[in-house]
């Protein structure tokens, strides 16, 4: 796929001169800049990226062609493979598989175990359980900003008030990524994965806008998604706002095109299908597509914080088995009365904390995880 540039001081012309050599095109986006060495003498040059239609048809049929030939070539592998496991399997059922380690049920203590602590610190400990933390997450950051109480013997907080005690167990145990950021000259991908239904393309608009507006860097869009009724057409309308670039990419082979025709861009941000945490064989599918990417690329995992934390930590454990996780991005605090989430799967799988969801409007609802607003929220500040 070959996106071609036209320069000049008037956008209409250009459009009518792309229109003239190219036939029918699609306009990918443009940019718009000033020059002259007096200001009030400055003329506006536009720089107008398009994309023949006409190609871009013929690449696709010739993609689903190859992808119908893949396609009953495996069917055709799978059935000689079943043909061949009946044949040659006994008649006495073979025992299921082992249960992978985190799916075991997860020991959960009960608050009658913070018998090692007293006072403000046991207030503190019954607070957060309250919240939704786990009893030993709770006691391994509470613990941090406790000394012994001489005339109890048991653990204590040190500290003022409860928000510098929980400030300290935070800063020590979990890890934040800040800001994102795009070195100059660098160029960067962001992938957005996660189950159906946690707010990816959301998100991945409202990280958009963070780059366009607040880093003026120049943004493009790629969509994995084809199935979510509507979708692509959210996207679409979203990426129109910004006025930045977006492209649909069925497999393999098209993301490496699309990637490679955007030289230009300095962010490049993907959308992924939702799938199923338990559904390895989707996820095995979007780990192919995402093989086509060959730029330095960071991977976002999307926890709903409507979750439970032993279904968190399943998303988390099955994603990280197929995709090199960077950080964890929570969704829907706005839909939870129990935060301990934003604790309990940091501490738990050791992975970095980016952002976090607080509604569904693009820009504005979105902010950036510090250990102030985990306390803030676990306390209900």
């Amino acid at each position: 796929m070959s996106v071609k540039v036209y320069e000049g001081e008037e956008l209409n012309g250009l459009i009518e001169k792309a229109k003239k050599e190219l036939g029918d095109v699609e306009i990918l986006y443009y940019e718009v800049e000033k020059r002259g060495f007096l200001p009030f003498l400055k003329k506006k040059w536009y720089r107008l990226f398009v994309l023949k239609k006409e190609e871009e048809k013929e690449r696709d049929r010739e993609a689903e062609s190859s992808e119908i030939v893949k396609l009953e070539e495996e069917i055709g592998e799978i059935k000689r493979l079943l043909k061949e496991l009946k044949e040659n399997s006994p008649s006495v059922a073979s025992p299921p598989p082992p249960v992978p380690v985190h799916l075991e049920e997860r020991v959960v203590c009960t608050p009658e175990e913070f018998g090692e602590f007293t006072g403000d610190a046991l207030e503190l400990l019954s607070l957060l359980v309250k919240k939704g933390v786990e009893p030993e997450v709770a006691k391994a950051v509470v613990k941090e900003a406790c000394g012994l109480d001489l005339e109890s013997e048991k653990l204590d907080l040190n500290t003022a008030t409860f928000r510098e005690a929980l400030l300290k167990g935070i800063e020590k145990h979990l890890k934040f990524t800040g800001e994102f950021k795009v070195e100059e000259g660098q160029k960067k991908a962001f992938v957005f994965l996660g189950p159906t239904g946690v707010g990816k393309t959301t998100n991945l608009f409202k990280i958009a806008s963070k780059f366009v507006i607040e880093q003026e860097l120049k943004v493009g869009v790629i969509t994995t998604d084809t199935f979510k009724v509507g979708g692509v057409a959210q996207a679409r309308t979203y990426a129109s706002i910004l006025n930045i670039p977006f492209f649909v990419a069925t497999d393999q082979k098209k993301l490496k095109e699309i990637v490679e025709s955007l030289k230009e861009l300095d962010v490049i941000l993907i959308d992924t299908v939702g799938r199923s945490h338990y559904d390895y064989w989707r996820l095995g599918e979007i780990k192919a597509t995402l093989s086509g990417l060959e730029v330095p690329a960071e991977m976002l995992l999307l926890i709903s914080c409507n979750y439970g934390t032993n279904e968190a930590m399943e998303v988390v454990n099955r994603y990280r088995s197929f995709f090199p996780i960077s950080s964890i991005f929570f969704t829907k605090i706005d839909e939870s009365s129990s935060p301990g989430i934003l604790l309990n799967v940091p501490y738990t799988s050791g992975l970095p904390v980016s952002y976090i969801s607080t509604g569904q409007r693009v820009p504005e609802d979105i902010k950036l995880l510090t250990p102030e607003l985990i306390t803030n929220y676990l306390l209900g500040e």
